[in-house]
């Protein structure tokens, strides 16, 4: 099996990392832009994806923009049970991710369910069966959300931001929004016209689907369609949640404050939980190692200077699951 990538591997997921068109043939728009065959594109994803350098290819979506909840949650486990409690946490439908991190809250893990009452549930469920607390951390504010990822030839590795898509008032799904999102929350159908597919399976014109899919798109229903790459075989394995204690009537400007650097992939305010947990800011940050990572802290710890009533950087050491999310529809 081919451990690297070539050239024009790191040039698919370079540039396709959102933006792709749906409403022609999308491999044979790809091929274009990169001077090469509809063929030769297809083959590559289905590659990618095969050996694990690519999650899945399709949409991201937005799960609160579906009308689901998504949450945050986190848990103390003993070594001496933490291969059952994953066990347990992993079982459920509910657990999209799932990471162990060096810190006293040693599982973190995000739930998504359909309702907010049926997160309550889980979270009940989880808290039954392990005998533990979970600590919930709902997102109570979006600063930042989305990165891309960028490899060059040369071994170098990059990130950058992602402009944010304004998102409508008011999202309306109907039945068919709602099958064409089940078909592909966990990504699109590797063919030559995904699309196409896509309506034989749900029973309904290929134009309906492109006209969905475009108009949750531009309601933010989707974030972005495209490559969806493991940073982690890419060579991002130095992963930190950094959490600040931030007062509250600063929170707003130092969130926008981080969430603007080009290496913080998530940037959330999230509750405290006092005495315990005295963190209010979160923010994601990826880069090739540890080293890498904290150097890029202390970047952040000097934009927040004015603010930073203490923070922590939580790095993680296992992922113990990582699926897409899935909502019932």
């Amino acid at each position: 099996m081919q451990q690297t990538l070539t050239s024009f591997e790191r040039q698919l997921i370079n540039r396709f990392q959102g933006g792709v068109d749906l409403t022609n043939r999308p491999f044979r728009e790809m091929a274009k832009a990169l001077d090469s065959e509809e063929d030769t594109v297809l083959g590559s994803v289905q590659c990618l994806l095969e050996r694990g350098w690519l999650s899945r290819f399709g949409p991201l979506y937005n799960a609160e923009r579906l009308g689901g909840s998504l949450v945050l949650a986190a848990m103390s486990v003993p070594d001496t049970k933490f291969d059952e409690i994953t066990e347990q946490v992993n079982a459920l439908a509910a657990v999209a991710h799932n990471y162990r991190r060096d810190h006293w809250l040693n599982m973190w893990f995000v739930l998504a369910t359909d309702t907010t009452d049926s997160m309550q549930a889980t979270i009940q469920q989880i808290e039954n069966e392990t005998e533990l607390r979970v600590y919930a951390f709902p997102k109570e504010q979006e600063f930042y959300l989305g990165l891309w990822f960028e490899m060059g030839d040369d071994g170098s590795l990059n990130t950058r931001s992602i402009p944010a898509v304004a998102a409508t008032e008011r999202v309306d799904l109907d039945d068919l929004d709602r099958r064409i999102i089940a078909e592909t929350q966990q990504g699109l159908p590797l063919t030559h016209d995904p699309c196409q597919t896509l309506a034989w399976r749900i029973g309904c014109w290929p134009s309906e689907v492109v006209t969905r899919m475009d108009n949750m798109l531009q309601s933010g229903v989707i974030r972005r369609l495209g490559l969806v790459p493991n940073h982690y075989r890419l060579g991002f394995k130095g992963n930190g949640m950094t959490v600040w204690n931030i007062p509250d009537d600063q929170l707003r400007e130092a969130g926008e404050r981080i969430g603007a650097m080009d290496f913080v992939s998530h940037c959330y305010a999230r509750p405290r939980h006092l005495p315990d947990w005295p963190y209010n800011l979160f923010a994601m940050v990826h880069g090739r190692d540890r080293g890498d990572v904290m150097q890029k802290v202390n970047e952040l710890s000097q934009k927040l200077r004015e603010y930073n009533q203490g923070h922590e950087v939580l790095f993680s050491s296992a992922v113990l699951k990582k699926t897409g999310m899935r909502l019932a529809f």
